[in-house]
């Protein structure tokens, strides 16, 4: 949870239902087959398994996933299977109840626990994504691994994104893939990578004794060169980019009456000549335009809470 800095985009600017619907059918005649819903959190939306649903009968989908902080999971796993959603990933930064609090301000990891497994449940197998900060969490990279085994989840570490502002984020506060790796090979022995051909994020390793799991390493080790993710902001800003200043917006034609075809030229317009680098700048130029608070301000969209992550 960002600091009290940040600003809740406007709801009478959220996209309905029948709009995430329509730009998603724009999206899918593109070629796009692979959605996540994510947020924020995604489950406070109103009866989000309506738009489930609506997503799941689309043509052209094959992927269909939805990434939740896990509060509200657990009575709605169930209901969100059914109505067609496939796969789920669960924020989970620590297990540490007292820590917990100082991340989320909330005490809701009996919640989330519970929704986990629930959707362990009811899926089969659930991703769990854990943002490893140096002198908040990283000493449980084993706990949480040990809890993803025992939870038919496959953990994928992250590192701390300097993206937006309002979480005070600091080059110091990085735990690098290269250290996770060394702590873990100490506990557990000699990790293989996973030689795989995907543009996902994460990059995936084995431990002796089969278990998988991920590393998504964009602050030290950057992948824009494969990168082909794009996120549509809840009040429809379109960003190619999780670090781009500035996304195009689809709200706007959509709501003044644009044609599918007028909105369909526009996105592959941007997208054929999309030069986006952002990680590896940042990481070229040591991180030194990290948006500040009173940025932040002015406009919500350059925050990752808003954008999507």
């Amino acid at each position: 949870m960002p600091e009290a800095d940040y600003v809740w985009l406007p709801r009478e600017d959220l996209l309905r239902f029948e709009e995430i619907e329509r730009l998603t059918a724009v999206f899918t005649s593109l070629g796009v087959d692979t959605i996540r819903l994510t947020g924020g959190e995604p489950l406070l939306r109103r009866d989000l398994p309506t738009l489930v649903s609506a997503l799941a009968r689309q043509p052209g989908i094959r992927d269909l996933a939805l990434t939740t902080n896990g509060i509200l999971l657990a009575p709605l796993a169930g209901e969100l299977q059914s109505a067609g959603l496939h796969r789920v990933t669960v924020s989970l930064d620590t297990l540490q109840a007292d820590r917990f609090l100082a991340l989320t301000r909330s005490h809701e990891l009996p919640r989330v626990l519970e929704g986990i497994e629930a959707a362990a449940r009811v899926f089969g197998s659930l991703k769990l994504d854990a943002v490893i900060i140096r002198g908040t969490n990283d000493d449980e990279l084993v706990p949480l691994l040990e809890f993803a085994a025992a939870h038919r989840a496959e953990l994928r570490f992250i590192e701390y994104m300097d993206v937006g502002g309002a979480t005070r984020w600091a080059p110091g506060r990085v735990v690098s893939r290269r250290e996770m790796l060394d702590r873990l090979s100490t506990r557990y022995g000699p990790i293989v990578p996973i030689e795989e051909a995907t543009s996902a994020p994460a990059d995936r390793f084995r431990l002796p004794d089969g278990r998988v799991f991920g590393i998504i390493s964009s602050t030290t080790e950057p992948f824009c060169a494969t990168c082909d993710r794009s996120r549509l902001t809840a009040d429809g800003q379109w960003f190619l980019c999780l670090y781009g200043a500035r996304g195009l917006d689809l709200r706007g034609p959509l709501r003044g009456g644009a044609p599918d075809d007028a909105i369909a030229t526009a996105i592959r317009g941007v997208w054929q000549v999309r030069t986006d680098r952002g990680a590896e700048r940042r990481l070229e130029g040591g991180h030194r335009d990290l948006i500040p608070v009173k940025s932040l301000r002015r406009d919500p969209h350059l925050e990752m809470h808003t954008r999507g992550g």
